[in-house]
């Protein structure tokens, strides 16, 4: 298919800590629907160190750190497997802009597809949001709050990724996969006849992630 897609992400976990959370992990990779994730360990940074994408026109995404693909490697190869805990695509990635529209300028300057901007506050307090289609999965880019705007350096700084969100087919059966102490419970989401729930701390992921009905 046509257009900017997710070749790869790169996270800064541990292989083992995905394996405990129910993911099927082959050696450093965890391969979900069609985006493989490399688990490049603790030491390789912090949360989403990056991202590799194959269509994009350039890397300066302001600030989100990008790799881009090489031709015949635009499309990455391999099946995905399932997963124990019954996760079964990469719904979204989140990142966070203190200057929003900067940030939808850059993308759409590298070709990334902008479907729309949303112009009311979340639930956390974002006041806008703007969505890319990446394939199969979304870009959710994030307006920051002005109180957070503060603690990351002001509207000059530059956009940061922040977590995922992952599908699954049966979000009730995924979280008992995970267990309680791990997972928190299903809730509505803000997407209307869709349920969330999200990783706990306790999880040992390095950076935020969420489970999401189909």
């Amino acid at each position: 298919m046509p257009g900017v897609r997710i070749h790869e992400l790169t996270i800064a976990d541990e292989p083992a800590t995905w394996t405990a959370l129910g993911f099927a992990v082959d050696g450093e990779v965890c391969r979900v629907g069609g985006v493989p994730i490399r688990l490049a360990g603790r030491d390789a940074g912090r949360g989403l160190v990056a991202w590799t994408l194959s269509g994009v026109t350039s890397d300066q995404l302001d600030g989100l750190p990008t790799r881009r693909a090489d031709g015949a490697a635009g499309e990455a190869a391999g099946t995905a497997p399932a997963h124990p805990n019954g996760v079964t695509a990469l719904d979204h990635v989140v990142a966070i802009a203190p200057a929003l529209d900067r940030t939808v300028a850059a993308l759409q300057a590298a070709a990334l597809d902008l479907r729309r901007v949303r112009e009311e506050p979340t639930p956390a307090g974002a006041p806008r949001q703007a969505f890319f289609r990446l394939g199969e999965a979304i870009l959710e880019v994030v307006q920051a709050p002005d109180e957070a705007m503060a603690r990351s350096g002001g509207p000059d700084g530059p956009a940061f990724f922040w977590g995922l969100a992952f599908k699954t087919a049966d979000i009730d059966a995924t979280v008992a996969a995970i267990g309680a102490e791990r997972c928190s419970g299903p809730r509505p989401a803000v997407q209307p006849g869709r349920r969330i729930a999200t990783l706990r701390r306790s999880a040992g992921l390095a950076l935020p992630v969420a489970l999401m009905t189909e």
